[in-house]
């Protein structure tokens, strides 16, 4: 008697049941991934709330200060438009206060940019005690920018100063560094080169530490010698860092105050405004005879835009480094 046997059917795979209820995600794991979305965006948020509270809110609120007839007893007054902004640009003063503000920025930085890199070559070099000479360059720029100016305002006195002794006593006749506009000018220039010239050669010397070193060894095995190294190696190599500096000094230089402020007693950029800033033209026309903050706001702003076409001529400059570098390398590459 013959038996059928039947064999399990064999199993092709999963069977979706069309019925089936999809399986919900839990919180934990909605959790987590909020979490990667989220959280980038709530580590830099700090800045940016920041930056919105004391960066923002003022450049705008100074924008709509200076298209109204605001005074700093009476308070807000009449919507003028740009009456503000015509009554500055008409004032000799305010072209005075450009032009020493420029002056004072192209005297100051071109020395202090030399001087930072220099002084960053050396301390990238093999020198005893490094860390000790690496703070001590920084010195200058913790001290107050009020005592620096008592100071060099004490070294620069017409008179009695001890720049004009040693002068006179080499035989040249003493300098009006109150008086000359050039004069007053170097003299300024000079302390804001002490006290920030250590700064900018702690950049550049992080600058130089990055540099590949196998860049020197394959200098050094051509015969070039340590002046060949430092302008065909270490100069090239800084050019992003150097433009940095620029922009940052620019930025700094523009907005200059304490030094000219404090350099003499009076604090009014001299008898005949011969060192006043734009910022010093802006103090005095917010808190000097005038007292008008509309027209203060109006130089404030234009001081701004200045300084945001000098930044974006800069941002041009550095991308076009940049991309010219970049196409440098893939002709080497290429070859």
């Amino acid at each position: 008697m013959a038996t059928s046997t039947s064999s399990p059917q064999l199993d092709s795979g999963p069977q979706h049941d069309p019925e089936r209820v999809p399986r919900r995600v839990g919180f934990s794991q909605t959790l987590g991934r909020w979490d990667v979305k989220v959280s980038p965006y709530l580590y830099i948020s700090p800045f940016f709330l920041l930056f919105a509270l004391t960066g923002l809110f003022p450049l705008v609120y100074t924008a709509y200060v200076s298209v109204h007839d605001w005074n700093l007893i009476g308070g807000k007054g009449a919507f003028v438009g740009l009456e503000n902004y015509v009554f500055v640009v008409q004032e000799p003063n305010f072209w005075k206060s450009l032009r020493n503000t420029f002056s004072i920025f192209f005297i100051s930085t071109v020395p202090q940019l030399v001087i930072a890199i220099v002084l960053a070559a050396v301390l990238d070099a093999n020198l005893r005690a490094r860390t000790f000479w690496r703070m001590g360059v920084l010195l200058p720029y913790v001290v107050a920018p009020v005592a620096v100016s008592l100071i060099f305002g004490k070294l620069f006195a017409d008179k009695s100063g001890l720049i004009n002794t040693v002068l006179g006593n080499i035989g040249i006749d003493p300098i009006g560094w109150h008086s000359q506009v050039l004069a007053s000018h170097v003299a300024i220039s000079t302390m804001v080169d002490f006290r920030w010239t250590g700064y900018n050669t702690l950049i550049l010397l992080a600058a130089m530490q990055a540099i590949p070193r196998d860049l020197y060894e394959a200098a050094v095995l051509d015969g070039a010698s340590r002046a060949r190294q430092f302008f065909s190696v270490t100069i090239p190599m800084l050019r992003p860092t150097l433009i940095f500096v620029v922009i940052t000094s620019t930025i700094g230089g523009l907005q200059i105050f304490d030094e000219p402020r404090m350099f003499d007693q009076t604090g009014q950029g001299g008898p005949s405004r011969q060192w006043m800033t734009a910022t010093m033209y802006i103090y005095e026309l917010g808190w000097g005879n005038q007292k008008s903050f509309g027209r203060a706001s109006a130089v404030a702003w234009i001081l701004f835009l200045i300084i945001i076409t000098i930044g974006l001529i800069n941002f041009s400059i550095t991308r076009r480094i940049a991309s010219d570098n970049a196409t440098t390398k893939r002709k080497k590459v290429s070859r």
